[in-house]
């Protein structure tokens, strides 16, 4: 009995565009869109994750398909708190255990009224108590870096709502930034040059298709092509174009230009022992924003440094929470501080 006692613990890595849930002892249970679909009239939660975003629009009146969490914190604080309890329950049904621990992951620049929400939302659904960690310590742990050791690791995490680069040494978060461009601004970008370009209008997933398909931040040898449907800014009526990969990364040229600008930033304010640590170890990239074709190229191509792409990027920020759960005494001081008192 006391075994399923231990499983209880959780770690949930709340991202703008994913959300994945890791229990102790089990690994990543849940990874699904964060995405939740209302009913106006009533309030009740018709849909959550994949089924949701399916949803996206193409909803009538009265039901409403929304992401809560925008740039990395929450924006819609209930319809956040009924996702996470709604994730939690399909980890565990067994309401009459008691309450779990969790550590969630939050970006590195979050305020202190947006950390309290985030714990709060944890509360809400249904946590003994809540632990925070920030991404990029996350992310580094997931991906296997010695982030306990007195040399200089550097992360990149590009996710939905925000870009976390840091310098880890010696558990701790060195020199950090958070930058409100990642994965959303780049299906934004190119939503306005198709507007611009080809006054054509997409939606919001068709674009996240376009950037997974064709988007790259490099050029490449065989670049390919792709037939896209929007509807005519001009004529109201259905359309197709067909697009190259290089057109679609002049339209990401700019987010991706203020990506690259984070990680020289941070560069900047690394300690010249430290930045001598990163010319050996290199780079690593975490987050969806790491399957970004080319990325990697680019950053080594302006930086100068070795570039590494985390062997599961969409997950390294959920396992390296999850190894907080797991090994929770060892990981205790990654974690911030609590200063809520019970």
């Amino acid at each position: 009995m006391a075994n399923s006692f231990i499983g209880r613990d959780m770690a949930v890595d709340l991202g703008t565009a994913n959300t994945l849930v890791y229990v102790r002892g089990k690994g990543v249970l849940v990874d699904e869109p964060s995405v939740v679909a209302l009913n106006q009239s009533t309030g009740e939660v018709l849909a959550v994750g994949h089924e949701a975003k399916r949803m996206l629009g193409r909803t009538p009146d009265n039901i409403t398909a929304l992401r809560p969490l925008k740039d990395g914190v929450i924006a819609d604080f209930e319809a956040t708190e009924q996702m996470l309890r709604w994730f939690i329950q399909q980890v565990h049904r067994r309401r009459y255990f008691a309450k779990p621990r969790m550590v969630i992951c939050v970006p590195s620049g979050i305020t202190a009224v947006e950390q309290r929400a985030v714990k709060e939302a944890g509360y809400q659904a249904g946590a003994r108590r809540v632990y925070i960690v920030e991404e990029p310590m996350a992310a580094a742990i997931g991906a296997g870096l010695p982030v306990h050791l007195p040399t200089g690791n550097m992360v990149v995490d590009v996710g939905g709502g925000t870009t976390e680069v840091a310098v880890i040494s010696l558990g701790g978060i060195v020199t950090s930034l958070s930058v409100r461009t990642a994965g959303d601004d780049l299906d934004n970008a190119i939503v306005q040059w198709m507007k611009k370009e080809h006054s054509l209008l997409l939606g919001e997933r068709t674009a996240e298709e376009v950037k997974m398909t064709l988007g790259n931040a490099y050029p490449m040898s065989n670049e390919p092509e792709a037939e896209i449907r929007g509807r005519d800014l001009v004529s109201g009526l259905p359309r197709t174009v067909t697009l190259s990969s290089s057109e679609i990364r002049k339209a990401l040229e700019e987010p991706i230009h203020d990506i690259v600008d984070a990680v020289r930033a941070t560069l900047d304010q690394t300690p010249p022992e430290l930045a001598g640590d990163i010319m050996d170890r290199g780079i690593v990239l975490t987050g969806g924003g790491a399957l970004l074709r080319g990325l990697d190229e680019r950053l080594r191509h302006e930086t100068g440094m070795p570039v590494h792409v985390a062997d599961a990027p969409l997950t390294s920020v959920a396992l390296g929470a999850g190894r907080c759960v797991e090994e929770f005494e060892a990981l205790r001081q990654v974690l911030v501080a609590d200063r809520r008192g019970y």
